[in-house]
C-alpha cells in the first residue's frame, strides 16, 4: 500500500494541532524537570531519600511524548494502516490515560519535587506546561470522542474509559505502594503490604491482558466468549479493590493512634492511596453492571 502524505488542509485541522501541542508541552515539560538543580528540589529528607515520584512524574511525561510522537508521525504518513494494530482504539487510549497520567504527575510534581520554601522559575514554568498536556490531552479526547462510534472504537465507549480507568489506577499503585513502604517504618503491618501488593499487581496485569486483547483485535482468538472474560475480569477487579479499599481506611485508622511519629507527607500518601483504590473500585462496579447487562441481553437474544 503506497503511503499518502496529509494535504495542506489536514494540516490545520484541530487533531493535528493539538497532538502537536501535546508533543510540545510535554517535550517542554520534562526537559525543564530534567534541568533542575538540587537546590530546586524539595528539601524533605524523605523526598531526597525515596525519589520515587521525580521518577515515576519524568516516565509518564517521556513515555506520553515518545507514544504522541509516534503516533502524530504516523498519522501524517498515513503508515498506521500497516500496523496490526487497533489504530482508532489506540488513538483512544493514549488519549484519555495521556491525559489520565499526565493529570497525575501535575499534581504530584508541585505537591512533592518542587520546593515549597523558594519557588524557581524553571520548576513554575514546569508544572504550568505539564497542566498544558494534560488541557491538550483532554482536548484530543473530546474530539476523538464526538466521532461516530466506528472512527473511536471500543476505548471510545463507557465500558472502554473504565477499563482506561482501571489501567490508571494499578499504574499509579505503583510509586504508592513503594513509598508507604519506605516513609511509613511503624504502624505498618507486613500482611498489609502483601494483600495490597498482589491486589494491585493481579488487576493491573489483567488491564494490560485486556488492552492488548482489544488493540490486537484479539478477541476471536480467546478460546471462549470475550465478553465473559471481561465480566470474570471485572469480578476479581471488584474483589480484590474491596479489599485494598478496606486495608486502607485500616491504615488511615492507624494512622490517627501514630499521629505523632508519622510525617504529614506519608499519610498523605495513604490518603492518596485510598482515594486511588476508591476511584478504581468504582471503575470496577460500574464496569461490571455493565458487563452482566450485556451477558444478560445476549442470554435473551
Amino acid at each position: 500500500m503506497p503511503v499518502i502524505v496529509l494535504e495542506a488542509r489536514d494540516l490545520i485541522s484541530p487533531l493535528f494541532l493539538i497532538r502537536t501541542w501535546e508533543i510540545l508541552s510535554g517535550c517542554t515539560t520534562f526537559s525543564l524537570v530534567a534541568s533542575l538543580e538540587d537546590s530546586e528540589l524539595n528539601k524533605n529528607p524523605s523526598t531526597l531519600r525515596f525519589n520515587t515520584f521525580r521518577v515515576f512524574c519524568m516516565f509518564t511525561w517521556c513515555f506520553f511524548f515518545t507514544l504522541s510522537l509516534l503516533i502524530h508521525i504516523l498519522s501524517v504518513i498515513q503508515f498506521h494502516s500497516l500496523i496490526p494494530i487497533s489504530w482508532k482504539n489506540l488513538t483512544m487510549t493514549v488519549a484519555v490515560l495521556g491525559g489520565l497520567m499526565c493529570f497525575t504527575a501535575s499534581v504530584l510534581f508541585p505537591w512533592i519535587i518542587m520546593d515549597h520554601q523558594r519557588v524557581s522559575p524553571r520548576p513554575l514554568v514546569a508544572a504550568v506546561t505539564s497542566c498544558l498536556t494534560v488541557l491538550a490531552y483532554s482536548s484530543e479526547s473530546y474530539i476523538l470522542r464526538t466521532q461516530a462510534h466506528e472512527h473511536r472504537g471500543y476505548m471510545g465507549s463507557l465500558p472502554g474509559l473504565l477499563k482506561t480507568i482501571q489501567l490508571w489506577g494499578g499504574v499509579q499503585m505503583i510509586p504508592l505502594v513503594v513509598e508507604v513502604v519506605f516513609g511509613l517504618q511503624r504502624g505498618v503491618h507486613s500482611w498489609q503490604v502483601w494483600v495490597t501488593g498482589v491486589s494491585y499487581g493481579v488487576c493491573l496485569l489483567m488491564s494490560l491482558v485486556t488492552l492488548v486483547v482489544i488493540l490486537g483485535d484479539l478477541a476471536g482468538r480467546c478460546p471462549l466468549p470475550f465478553d465473559r472474560f471481561l465480566a470474570g475480569f471485572s469480578v476479581i477487579g471488584v474483589l480484590l479493590y474491596m479489599v485494598a479499599t478496606v486495608i486502607c481506611f485500616t491504615k488511615i485508622l492507624q494512622l490517627r493512634e501514630l499521629e505523632q511519629h508519622v510525617s504529614s507527607e506519608s499519610a498523605g500518601l495513604v490518603i492518596m492511596e485510598t482515594v486511588v483504590a476508591g476511584i478504581t473500585l468504582l471503575a470496577y462496579t460500574v464496569d461490571l453492571a455493565f458487563s452482566m447487562k450485556l451477558l444478560c441481553d445476549r442470554s435473551h437474544v
